[in-house]
């Protein structure tokens, strides 16, 4: 798989990329934790004679949540975040740079690097959140004029610049702008990466000290944690493990051919793509991915309803990070996009203790929080169906929801995180609001013999298969009754929770 990886990395490489730069630029990366198709990267190659790369291992990752506290980052996440900074350094290493890791706030290191360097400019990625664009400010505002910061878009599949449309005006309903935007827009290429990214800048070690610190988990105030061995797949940070699992799913085990069919699936390794932990560390572009399944596989293998579907997926993925620019806080507030008044809702610790720790009595929700904790992943069903049962059948407040999956979650990223959340309480800038998903019909549709609810409740493997999801006794009390106990009825679209 090694020498596949190498191979896939080289096809993205180029050997006839121009430099005429001068002077040394500084590669502040963020959330775009990848050589290939980087573009700020490539900016940072491109306009210097050498280049200094960095991160910053920002304290403020690693405190509590905005509400309710949850600790921000949890050990899950930081693990696979230690993980992949290992990898890029490796893989910097091999084409004549390193990372720089400090510990610290960016607007206090970058200021002193650029002064150690003497550099000109530092390059980065452009985030669209708050707490992402408030550090920007601090960062641009401590360097003054000694340098200045380059941001660069990368983190979606349509380029920003792309779109038919400002992000003022970007329709509300999904589908409007995923029609716009397939009619109207290209996917832009990979970029190829140039087969040498050095060198550093001279007497390197004497201007900054060390370059081989690595934090662990303790310097993060946390402590270790694996993920479970019931987990199906084992998720590894890092570039070099984003491609292995693009490889294995795409060309050694051809499930791209039939991904449309299996999506929807809560138990095994390959009924989904799973990339969604490196896209959100930007360990893997989209339109990476895109050229892999749109070019390459629909050429060399098949093009069909499932190779369109991953694309389809990222388009939501790119609808939530434009809508973050469209609507500021707003997502992040009670009310949501929409500013919805109307509803009441509770913050009953006892309920919301239920849910997260998956002692709800209704083990398809149980199974599902056991797993979230236990892995930090969850399906993409399996979110569906616990964010219903907390904001409709609890009525607890989905933004306590929210931040809990933000702190568990290996692929939290703001923008999809809270749009999801926002669209499946009904408070998003969609106006269709009919989102219950009803537990009976989830079960019998998406685990009818409880294989899933049994793997992650073992006590459950004794019973019959049609007793699994709703065990007359040797079971927890159901906490709550449901809203809707009619299996027939379900959301009328289910969409939400795109990754």
């Amino acid at each position: 798989m090694a020498d596949a990886v190498e191979s896939m990395i080289q096809r993205y490489s180029s050997a006839g990329s121009s430099r005429n730069g001068k002077g040394v630029s500084i590669m502040w990366f963020r959330n775009d934790l990848r050589i290939v198709d980087n573009e700020a990267l490539f900016k940072a190659w491109a306009s210097s004679s050498s280049v200094l790369p960095v991160y910053c291992v920002d304290p403020r990752h690693f405190g509590t949540t905005h509400y309710f506290k949850f600790p921000k980052t949890g050990e899950l996440r930081a693990q696979f975040l230690l993980e992949s900074l290992v990898d890029l350094k490796k893989n910097l290493k091999k084409r004549g740079l390193d990372l720089v890791i400090r510990s610290g706030n960016p607007e206090f290191i970058l200021p002193s690097l650029v002064e150690a360097v003497g550099a000109d400019t530092i390059y980065a990625q452009e985030e669209t959140c708050s707490e992402e664009l408030q550090v920007e400010k601090a960062v641009k505002k401590s360097i003054g004029t000694k340098a200045k910061l380059e941001l660069v878009w990368g983190t979606t599949m349509y380029h920003l610049n792309d779109l038919p449309f400002t992000t003022a005006r970007l329709p509300d309903v999904y589908t409007q702008f995923r029609k716009a935007v397939e009619s109207s827009s290209r996917v832009r290429p990979c970029l190829k990466l140039p087969q040498t990214l050095g060198p550093l800048p001279d007497s390197l070690g004497e201007k900054v000290g060390d370059l081989d610190k690595v934090p662990n988990l303790s310097h993060l105030g946390l402590r270790p944690r694996e993920q479970s061995s019931l987990a199906a797949m084992q998720f590894a940070g890092g570039e070099t493990a984003a491609i292995q699992r693009l490889c294995e799913y795409f060309w050694t085990k051809n499930c791209l051919r039939n991904y449309k069919e299996t999506r929807n699936g809560m138990l095994g390794a390959d009924y989904s793509t799973k990339f969604s932990p490196w896209l959100a560390s930007g360990s893997i572009s989209p339109r990476f991915i895109h050229e892999e399944a749109s070019i390459k596989y629909e050429k060399e293998r098949t093009a069909n309803n499932s190779t369109y579907w991953v694309l389809f997926e990222l388009i939501w993925r790119d609808y939530f990070r434009f809508l973050s620019m469209k609507y500021g806080n707003s997502i992040f507030h009670l009310e949501g996009p929409r500013k919805v008044r109307t509803k009441s809702w509770s913050q009953d610790k006892t309920l919301f203790e239920a849910w997260r720790t998956g002692t709800t009595g209704y083990p398809l929700i149980d199974a599902n929080m056991k797993e979230l904790y236990a892995t930090g992943f969850m399906s993409n069903r399996g979110r569906q169906i616990v964010c219903s049962f907390l904001v409709r059948d609890m009525g607890i407040d989905w933004r306590m929801g929210a931040e809990w999956f933000e702190s568990c979650l290996l692929d939290y990223d703001p923008c999809s995180n809270y749009g999801n959340w926002t669209y499946g309480a009904g408070v998003g800038n969609d106006p269709r609001e009919d989102r219950y998903f009803s537990i009976p019909k989830q079960a019998q549709t998406y685990d009818p013999d409880g294989s899933y609810v049994s793997h992650w409740i073992p006590q459950l493997q004794e019973l019959p298969t049609d007793a699994r999801h709703f065990p007359k006794v040797g079971y927890l009390k159901k906490i709550v009754p449901l809203r809707f106990s009619n299996p027939g009825r379900t959301s009328k679209t289910s969409a939400n929770f795109r990754k």
